[in-house]
């Protein structure tokens, strides 16, 4: 059972998304909430996959209740569903622009579209949590979506990547909503062109006519033919960089011609493939036109947020080779990684690397006793904030959730060290039945 906290005390939107919930099997399972401190409790210590905030809800403070979550990065896990009644969406989406947001609708979009919201959450919850640990176990993630011919998916799983990538500090700021245009104008076209087969003319036409595009492919998908297209999104993740794919159901286009023409101004529409060309890298078609695939470069060793709590300890700043710590000296204090690549070294082996996703250092000293179990030297710059034992004390005492942070944490990498294992004796028990088999044919 997945929990949702549904912060509203709206009683008709409680009751479409209680009903909506009981529809699954029991498999959403929501918690209506107002009170601010019940739903930053709530978020600290269920970290649900999804949130849903009723933004117009006269008696609830969601956008005070968003900026502490914005605050605290680790907060930021699970998506948040913003519902309004008629506030300005782009600055409702300009205040959420840190948050893990999976869709902002008015309330009838809302109601309407709650059960393909849930059926996404369903088939992608991995994604929409940040430091995974897929991200430590698995060098290279991949993935697929099917998308129909509807705006709300577009938008929805562009959310979906771009806050993922930014979350597992992959990709900054900037990166990331370069990314987020660059994607919505691809899958548009996709859906306009591809599968609806609006025309450039007859887009034009329709758009000055003050009317809604979105209406004219709503238009389309009367049409069972179309309706039944879908966009194929696919996703490849590794260290270094993510790579997509987009292709639609269409007959494709002529799109050497399109991307060599210098006729395009801005107006209307018609620059949709221009300025994806100028915010991703190698953006290339296949032949028949109806397929586009490009790649974004990740950032390494950088952390888009520290938390509020430590923004005013102190910085340490170490330089490529300059020892962090030296194994079995008395400490008292741990680190919160900012940025930068640290190597790790036991008994003068080189045993792990740290980064920002690890996001702290000097954890297992701190728990266990007051000497350093490893030596940690600095690869390359980077940037450590440094926590006494007693600060941290009482932080945790303070905020008890940063302690299920740290439980959380080391037991990731305690998963990572157990398959590190696993693997290693399934190669040792190769080589031991590859040797025995060696001995017995030199015998026979």
């Amino acid at each position: 059972m997945r929990k949702i906290p549904v912060v509203s005390s709206d009683e008709a939107l409680n009751k479409a998304v209680e009903l909506e919930c009981s529809r699954s099997g029991g498999e959403f399972s929501p918690t209506f909430l107002s009170d601010r401190a019940k739903v930053i409790e709530f978020l600290k210590y269920e970290l649900p996959e999804m949130k849903i905030f009723y933004f117009s809800d006269p008696r609830v403070d969601c956008l005070g209740i968003l900026r502490e979550i914005e605050e605290d990065p680790w907060l930021h896990y699970g998506g948040i569903i913003g519902v309004h009644d008629n506030v300005d969406d782009k600055k409702l989406i300009e205040a959420m622009r840190d948050a893990n947001v999976i869709a902002v609708l008015r309330k009838p979009e809302f109601l309407q579209n709650l059960p393909r919201l849930l059926r996404i959450v369903r088939q992608n919850k991995q994604i929409l949590f940040q430091r995974g640990i897929q991200q430590h176990l698995l060098k290279t993630i991949s993935g697929a979506f099917v998308i129909d011919n509807d705006p709300l998916d577009i938008t929805t799983y562009t959310n979906l990547v771009t806050n993922y990538l930014y979350n597992a500090n992959l990709i900054g700021r900037d990166e990331k909503e370069k990314l987020h245009v660059a994607l919505l104008e691809l899958l548009v076209n996709a859906i306009e062109h591809g599968n609806c087969e609006i025309s450039y003319d007859e887009k034009t036409a329709w758009l000055e006519g003050n009317r809604d595009i979105m209406d004219l492919i709503r238009e389309k998908n009367r049409d069972p033919a179309i309706q039944r297209k879908k966009v194929h999104f696919s996703y490849t993740i590794t260290p270094e960089r993510s790579s997509f794919a987009i292709r639609d159901e269409g007959s494709g286009f002529d799109w050497r011609s399109r991307l060599a023409s210098k006729a395009d101004r801005p107006g209307l529409h018609g620059m949709g493939m221009k300025m994806a060309n100028l915010y991703v890298k190698e953006l290339a078609y296949n032949e028949k036109g109806n397929e586009v695939a490009f790649a974004v470069e990740h950032r390494h060793g950088e952390s888009n947020a520290i938390p509020k709590i430590f923004q005013a300890a102190e910085e340490a700043r170490f330089e490529d080779g300059e020892y962090v710590c030296s194994e079995g000296e008395e400490s008292d204090f741990l680190y919160y990684i900012v940025s930068g690549t640290l190597y790790v070294y036991s008994k003068g082996k080189l045993v792990s690397s740290l980064t920002p996703d690890d996001m702290f250092m000097g954890e297992m000293s701190f728990l266990l006793s007051n000497r350093r179990s490893a030596t940690v030297v600095s690869k390359g710059k980077s940037s450590l904030i440094k926590i006494s034992k007693q600060d941290f004390v009482n932080l945790i005492k303070e905020s008890p959730h940063y302690g299920i942070f740290l439980a959380r944490l080391l037991a990731q990498r305690l998963a990572r060290l157990n398959a590190r294992t696993a693997r290693l004796n399934t190669e040792y028990l190769k080589l031991k039945g590859l040797a025995k088999g060696g001995g017995a044919a030199g015998r026979a």
